[in-house]
């Protein structure tokens, strides 16, 4: 078919290269304007969506808004046939959903109606979900309310971090997505309206969540840092030798022990936390990479007993 892929960050790219794998024809690549970017933010950085339909030979086009009649012109003036929709990060008005004949398909990483809106990830994982997915919905001028097509489900890892299952996820909505557009082709790809109840929305994550509270129980601590790893990164401040610095906890396990939140049980990184401890794994200072934590106490002791902010 005649497709305008919308789309962003990388989690759209696998989909991109898999309507292209498939044969059908990209009539254009919508995707959100180069931003700043260095250290002086001098440079203009092109999404990585951007970035890939270059390399593809893709025309791509940036409107700054879809709401204008000169970009609802532009946007019929494609004859698509249908419009793939992935993290795009504009609205769709109401001109534009109506355009493609077929209507403008979205690819939604969660089991809709729960977790719709911006960061459905990040969100199951930090309330303990067990399993989520990715639907096909037709898009409507709703927020994630549209009727859906296809669904694919995916469990998560007790221990899976929000990179880890975004990889997984933007590979599970890149194989359900070309399966859907051959059933819509032929006719027998078949929307079902959302059900009322069970509606959650994944609001946008806040900075100030990525604080780590010590005071909370060591599970939810435990899925507070896997969904937000590897960013923003959950951070405590340690004291390394020159005051108090930010350290990003990446991963972390569950582990026994008891005492005072926030206060070490042992030279190994085992924290005591409202209810539990949590052992942390992987850890990053400012400025450097991502690190064991058995490699960063090589070079930095934290005795038991140290208390953490």
């Amino acid at each position: 078919m005649r497709v305008v892929f919308m789309g962003t960050p990388d989690f759209s790219v696998a989909v991109l290269d898999a309507l292209v794998a498939a044969g059908h024809e990209i009539a254009a690549v919508y995707t959100r304007a180069p931003r700043p970017a260095g250290r002086r933010g001098l440079e203009l950085t092109p999404s990585p969506v951007h970035a890939r339909a270059r390399a593809l030979g893709l025309p791509v086009l940036t409107p700054k808004s879809l709401r204008t009649q000169d970009a609802a012109t532009e946007f019929a003036a494609h004859a698509a046939d249908v419009a793939v929709v992935v993290a795009y990060g504009l609205i769709l008005p109401k001109a534009i959903l109506d355009a493609p004949r077929l209507g403008c398909l979205n690819i939604h990483a969660s089991l809709l109606p729960r977790w719709r809106g911006a960061a459905p990830i990040q969100r199951a994982i930090m309330a303990g979900d067990a399993e989520t997915g990715v639907m096909i919905m037709r898009m409507d001028e709703g927020l994630d309310t549209g009727p859906v097509g296809a669904t694919a489900r995916a469990g998560v890892g007790e221990n899976e971090t929000a990179g880890e299952l975004h990889d997984r996820l933007s590979a599970l909505g890149a194989g359900l997505i070309v399966t859907a557009l051959a059933d819509l082709e032929a006719g027998r790809l078949a929307f079902i309206a959302q059900p009322e109840a069970g509606v959650v929305y994944a609001q946008k994550i806040d900075k100030a969540e990525a604080r780590v509270d010590w005071t909370g129980p060591a599970r939810a601590l435990h899925n507070r840092i896997r969904s937000l790893s590897p960013f923003p990164g959950a951070w405590c401040e340690m004291d390394l030798g020159r005051g108090p610095e930010r350290v990003k906890l990446l991963r972390a396990r569950l582990a026994g022990g008891a005492g005072a939140p926030g206060v070490t049980l042992d030279d190994a990184l085992t924290i005591a936390c409202g209810q539990g401890a949590l052992r942390i794994v992987e850890l990053q200072r400012a400025g450097k990479g991502p690190m064991q934590a058995r490699d960063f106490l090589r070079g930095v002791r934290i005795p038991a007993g140290t208390r953490l902010g």
